[in-house]
């Protein structure tokens, strides 16, 4: 991929009290890329998001916007826009006026700001709602309401705060859509806060995994789900199987007292380490085909796949298949080499929140 950085944040740190929330934090954003921070209540995201925003200012670091710091600058003087959770529409205006707020307060003229509203509406799909009152639109329609006044502005990022956490599920997967076209169209770049992972994984180019103020792992939607850096990623990203084990040697690794291929090297021989696998990557077969025998515990129908429990080895193992394996029957586990993912066992729960992936 090119060099097209459009912003940098250069060692950035945030604490409030005794409450370190950003530690030394490093991330750059390309232009036109839709870039999601993923991760669970408190992990730092939102903080990030605010400071990029300009709406919290960090005790060290600096924000770096196509080469210059502004780090300093109030929230309006940047070429950013934000979208919060909570709509911030004004009540007591119509649509139009809602839409039209930023581009009065620049001074635009009122040709101007009558085109950029038609377009804005057009474009979120809401066309004819100009002199509709905020309360008489539904939550989604709200929304889009608040991506278009951000747009008109033209910003060259626009910054999304968990902006779709108040909506059904339904609208929420809708809107989904919604921004992936807007993206594609306005050609700007997106950074999206999330601890949803199936927001993250749906909608972005890059995911930026956070857990206590550190960056987790950076990668596409592909690479976060399929090669997890660690088990804090292994284990927010999606169901895993999450086993501590046993590297014999390269390509081969003891799982609870069997041997497994792999097609993992360097680890070293006899050295612990954890292995992820994805419920939907094992097979039950036969159990004498299997490298290991197990029993099924427990079954539950979620419509594209069975999810069973199969107890092998003095473990439950989670499994996902479009083939039913019933309660109280024997079966063989086996998994493909490609699909045993193994991970260095960090030292302390410190080592392993601050392990960062450039």
């Amino acid at each position: 991929m090119t060099d097209n950085k459009l912003i940098n944040l250069v060692n950035i740190s945030k604490s409030y009290g005794d409450t370190i929330v950003l530690d030394d934090l490093n991330l750059y954003i390309r232009e036109n890329e839709f870039l999601t921070l993923l991760g669970p209540s408190g992990c730092g995201k939102t903080t990030t998001l605010r400071i990029l925003g300009g709406f919290e200012t960090p005790n060290q670091g600096k924000v770096i916007f196509q080469g210059k710091d502004i780090s300093k600058l109030a929230p309006n003087e940047r070429p950013l826009n934000t979208v919060f959770q909570k709509y911030a529409l004004f009540n007591h205006m119509t649509i139009s006026e809602n839409i039209a707020f930023g581009l009065k307060i620049k001074k635009k003229s009122k040709e101007y700001i009558k085109d950029k509203i038609k377009y804005a509406l057009k474009l979120v799909n809401l066309e004819g709602f100009e002199n509709r009152m905020p309360d008489s639109l539904s939550g989604g329609q709200q929304q889009r309401i608040a991506i278009a006044r951000a747009i008109v502005n033209e910003p060259k990022v626009l910054l999304l705060d968990e902006p779709l956490g108040a909506l059904d599920l339904k609208l929420r997967q809708d809107m989904q859509y919604e921004l992936i076209r807007l993206k594609n169209e306005l050609g700007i770049t997106f950074v999206y806060v999330t601890h949803d992972q199936e927001e993250a994984l749906t909608m972005s180019d890059t995911i930026v995994v956070m857990n206590q103020g550190y960056i987790q792992q950076i990668g596409s939607p592909e690479d976060i789900y399929n090669e997890p850096t660690n088990a804090f990623v292994a284990d927010f990203i999606g169901d895993s199987n999450i086993i501590p084990s046993i590297m014999v040697d390269d390509k081969l690794v003891n799982i609870l007292g069997a041997n497994f291929p792999c097609v993992d090297t360097g680890f070293g021989k006899n050295k612990p380490v954890d292995v992820v696998i994805r419920p939907e990557d094992i097979d039950l077969v036969m159990p004498e085909e299997g490298i290991i025998r197990g029993v099924v515990t427990s079954l539950i129908f979620k419509g594209v796949h069975y999810e069973m429990d199969v107890m092998a080895n003095g473990r439950e193992w989670l499994v996902h298949s479009t083939d039913l394996s019933p309660v109280g029957s024997e079966v063989g586990i086996w998994v493909d080499p490609f699909d045993i993912q193994i991970m260095n066992k960090p030292e302390s729960e410190d080592e392993e929140a601050a392990e960062i992936v450039e």
